[in-house]
């Protein structure tokens, strides 16, 4: 058990560490560019795997006992939707990061997802909403003012001159919901690296194709071999979205998804004492600190049992 906590721990940081690890990658690519990158690393990583395990079983004498796993049509609208959703979700938050900076970001994502989430169960999942849920999402609104706006309505109105990166931020933890709703029954039944493998598939071609619209394409090529942006990409391909998503995986199993949900709440916090000892620049304020904490605070109440 303690090994489970211990890897839960090395996530987090991995993925705090990922906000500035994009703040650094999208001085060099634009956010979709940099999407396509991690994308792009992440499929050519799970190809040679499924090479190296195809050459494993191979030379075992007992494959006839392996079972393909194979995906209904259900499925596969599942698996179609979530790279779709997946991929709005990296721009939104590579977008947000490049403009405002890695934590408010991070913290928005990570305190307000888990709210949306529950809101999302009560219609899709038929959750009930008793009294301490109702209250925890009053106290939840009254944070995610603050958080989002630090206490000044001005940064959601287009003369803001962040007001993109704001609207960016705020959309991510919905893009968020909507991936783990759609993905929530279908990891119960079916093999989640699978899933991931062919979402990162389907996302390649996604956003090759959003690339080539944009116009990025050549800008993408040129920067391809950039030691800094290799680095990053192998980061968040390899570290955030495999070793990452496999630590989040495995550990739901073996624990209740609220233990584990709660090694989140200190991402964003982490992902601050990263910025501030690279020195990125940032854009948060008391404020945005102060209903974070309120949000916080709520979530611990919706969830509460």
């Amino acid at each position: 058990m303690l090994r489970i906590y211990l890897q839960l721990v090395l996530m987090v940081v991995i993925w705090s560490f990922s906000f500035v690890v994009v703040d650094i990658a999208v001085e060099f690519m634009p956010p979709l560019s940099v999407a396509l990158y991690r994308f792009i690393v992440v499929s050519l990583t799970f190809i040679i795997i499924d090479i190296y395990l195809k050459i494993l079983r191979k030379n075992k004498s007992n494959n006839n006992n392996t079972r393909e796993i194979r995906f209904s049509q259900k499925d596969w609208i599942i698996i179609i939707l979530a790279s779709f959703t997946g991929v709005s979700f990296f721009f939104a938050q590579y977008s947000a990061i490049q403009i405002i900076g890695p934590t408010l970001p991070a913290l928005v994502v990570c305190l307000l997802a888990p709210v949306v989430i529950t809101v999302l169960a009560l219609f899709f999942f038929r959750e009930k909403l008793n009294l301490t849920k109702i209250i925890g999402f009053i106290i939840a609104s009254i944070g995610g003012f603050l958080l989002i706006t630090g206490g000044n309505l001005n940064t959601l109105t287009p003369e803001d001159p962040n007001y993109a990166g704001y609207f960016f931020a705020i959309l991510t933890p919905f893009l968020w919901a909507i991936y783990s709703t759609l993905t929530k029954n279908f990891t119960e039944n079916n093999s989640s690296m699978m899933m991931l493998k062919y979402i990162a598939y389907l996302g390649t071609i996604e956003l090759f194709i959003f690339v080539v619209i944009n116009r990025e394409l050549i800008l993408f090529v040129s920067n391809a071999f950039n030691i800094i942006l290799l680095l990053c990409a192998l980061y968040i391909g390899i570290l955030c979205y495999i070793i990452g998503y496999f630590i989040w995986q495995n550990s739901q199993v073996k624990l209740k998804s609220s233990k584990v949900a709660s090694f989140l709440y200190i991402e964003p916090f982490i992902t601050f004492l990263f910025s501030l000892l690279l020195q990125r620049i940032e854009t948060i304020v008391g404020w945005n600190i102060l209903g974070a904490i309120i949000v916080l605070g709520a979530v611990l109440i919706i969830n509460y049992k």
